[in-house]
């Protein structure tokens, strides 16, 4: 079955990427969709200068402004991009190939990550596989801010298509710092909204074992000095998640 497709991202102060984001799916999709959380920087300039339909809307959380992004697509078909992602050559063509002969309900395929620079093969962090290509008529957003992930209903099915998907990720360790700060907060209080507990311990004790799996036993080692960074960021990261929660909780104690 030949399929028409609608691309739908998000954007919030996105004009470092959005550029390299739309011109890689201008060729593959027949509609781009762009849900904007009123950037203050060139977004929507540049969203204009390509066919888009630019739509603005309150952010109240990655999942939730996800599925109110696919309620603007004219095509039920969806591929979805964060803008700082782009296509691969190889991940165009398997694209294109799939919009002709569309088969299963969603997609997949790996997202290959570049980290101030380089690109990481290990750290658990490739092959990266997502679903970003699906029937939206058959899952949706789901997960746990700000880590969203696309879901199937049970009864779908489910390919997998060559290609990277290329992530432009961390351009500076400063970058990823305040990243972390970011999404650290976001994800303490979602699992506070959420009555999550636990021992204070498993703040120092799960960044340790989240090192050694991702360091050693995902080979990240094998990525040189800044395998270890994103190793050692990704440990203190969780430190600082649980961090936060407790501090939540002894605030509103």
């Amino acid at each position: 079955m030949k399929v028409k497709l609608s691309a739908v991202i998000i954007t919030f102060n996105e004009e470092a990427n959005l550029h390299r984001c739309l011109s890689s799916i201008t060729d593959v999709v027949d509609e781009i969709i762009i849900v904007d959380s009123y950037s203050t920087d060139a977004t929507e300039k540049i969203a204009k200068e390509y066919k888009v339909n630019f739509f603005k809307n309150k952010f109240d959380g990655h999942i939730q402004q996800k599925n109110f992004a696919i309620t603007k697509a004219k095509h039920k078909h969806v591929l979805s991009l964060d803008a700082d992602e782009c296509l691969s050559e190889a991940l165009k063509e398997s694209i294109i190939e799939t919009k002709n002969n569309w088969v299963y309900d969603g997609y997949s395929f790996n997202r290959l990550t570049n980290y101030c620079g380089q690109w990481i093969r290990y750290c658990g962090w490739y092959p990266d596989k997502k679903l970003r290509l699906w029937d939206s008529t058959k899952g949706t957003w789901q997960g746990q801010n700000p880590h969203d992930q696309f879901k199937l209903y049970k009864i779908a099915t489910h390919g997998f298509i060559k290609g990277d998907l290329l992530h432009y990720s961390i351009a500076s360790i400063e970058e990823h710092l305040l990243v972390i700060d970011k999404f650290s907060t976001i994800a303490a209080q979602e699992m506070y909204n959420k009555g999550i507990k636990f021992p204070k311990i498993r703040s120092w004790v799960h960044p340790i074992f989240k090192f050694i799996k991702q360091y050693i036993l995902r080979f990240g080692f094998l990525d040189g000095k800044n395998g270890f960074r994103v190793c050692n960021n990704s440990a203190f990261s969780t430190h600082m998640k649980y961090k936060k929660l407790v501090k939540l909780y002894e605030q509103n104690t």
